[in-house]
């Protein structure tokens, strides 16, 4: 592990093992999948990993302020525990964040304090995000979100976000797997 995640990983545990233990094997597993992809990152890896073990700390009974988890999350991240930003900023805008900050009336404030990462990076974070059960098991982006939207329901504000950043759930989870496959592709 790298200083980063040796940091990130207590600090996850530590908001969300005990109030929400379901979102904490959820978290877990979103950053196993970051490991199984950590080779189309690079130096990047480590940052995937910590932010993806850090996505959902927004949903913390101690830190959920707008009830809008990677803007909860971020401001955290950012104020109280001086993350590093890039991860502040992967946690604001993580599983396509802007389109429910929309709805909810809050894009403006998200992107005004949280400038987007790199396209790859998020990417990957959503496609971590998006191939990992609410207990933190690997599944597909499909079943994902067919699971979200019948947890809060199709017509609640999670479930039309949901159908609605479908298509990008899905762009980005293509993208990934087309870098992996590229990386396997290439000669040692």
């Amino acid at each position: 592990m790298s200083e980063l995640t040796e940091w990130a990983y207590p600090l996850a545990e530590s908001l969300l093992a005990e109030p929400l233990p379901r979102r904490w094997r959820h978290s877990q597993g979103v950053a196993e999948r970051a490991r199984t992809i950590a080779t189309i990152l690079g130096k990047d890896a480590e940052l995937l990993e910590a932010a993806a073990v850090l996505h959902d700390i927004g949903y913390s009974p101690d830190l959920a302020k707008t009830g809008f988890h990677p803007l909860d999350g971020a401001r955290y991240l950012r104020d109280v525990a001086k993350a590093n930003e890039r991860v502040v900023n992967l946690v604001a805008h993580h599983s396509c964040a802007w389109m429910e900050a929309e709805a909810r009336g809050l894009r403006e404030e998200l992107e005004g304090e949280f400038p987007r990462e790199d396209a790859h990076l998020n990417d990957a974070l959503c496609y971590c995000d998006m191939n990992t059960t609410p207990t933190g098991t690997p599944t597909n982006p499909i079943d994902r979100v067919n699971e979200i939207a019948g947890r809060y329901g199709p017509d609640s504000l999670i479930g039309t976000f949901i159908r609605r950043a479908e298509p990008e759930i899905l762009a980005s989870t293509s993208r990934v797997l087309e870098r992996v496959a590229a990386v396997k592709r290439q000669p040692m």
